[in-house]
């Protein structure tokens, strides 16, 4: 593994690769890194640091490529796979009320989290909204996940293999609760409307 052979570098390099999109198991690393906080190989500040900061960079890598190419790609390939202005002008209107509470809890869904940061980029999603939610969630996601390992010591591949398994749940599970709080949204402001 990275960490063993790169230390504290290499942790910060393979969570902004996973991040962007690179096949890295990023929970399988981190809850590593804390099971060697654990047996003294590594310090804490030091790999919740590294595990924040290359989150942190892979994250806004990934903004910027949404932010600087997505938009005039979707537009002017969108309509060939049947994205059309409208709906892509909807998925950004849909993103920019949502992406907050998509950026911070996107982080512990695997495969979520690469494509939230590319979405806010593509909606132009406010920077400083942005930096907020998705920082946010790097620091809580990647703080959880090394004090799980440290917790599980010799135990700590235990955490991916139940995400392997689970993934997918948590997918369905985070879609089900934003669908509901849309349809409350919109049961709401029907009501208003009447009144």
């Amino acid at each position: 593994m990275l960490i063993s052979r790169y230390g504290y570098v290499g942790l910060t390099l393979a969570l902004a690769l996973g991040i962007v999109g690179v096949p890295v198991p990023d929970e399988a690393l981190l809850t590593y890194s804390g099971y060697l906080v654990g047996n003294g190989t590594l310090l804490v500040p030091f790999v919740i640091l590294c595990a924040f900061l290359g989150a942190a960079v892979g994250i806004s890598a990934s903004y910027v490529i949404g932010f600087r190419l997505g938009l005039p790609f979707l537009l002017k390939y969108g309509p060939r796979i049947r994205l059309s202005a409208a709906k892509i002008e909807r998925a950004q209107s849909w993103m920019n009320r949502y992406g907050n509470v998509l950026l911070f809890a996107g982080f512990f869904v695997p495969g979520l989290r690469h494509l939230t940061a590319y979405m806010a980029g593509i909606s132009r999603l406010k920077k400083r909204t942005f930096m907020l939610y998705a920082y946010s969630g790097a620091l809580v996601w990647s703080t959880l996940f090394i004090y799980i390992g440290y917790l599980l010591g010799d135990q700590w591949q235990t955490v991916k293999t139940y995400i392997h398994h689970n993934g997918l749940t948590l997918v369905l599970i985070i879609c089900s609760c934003a669908f509901v709080i849309l349809c409350f949204r919109l049961f709401i402001a029907m009501r208003k409307v009447k009144a």
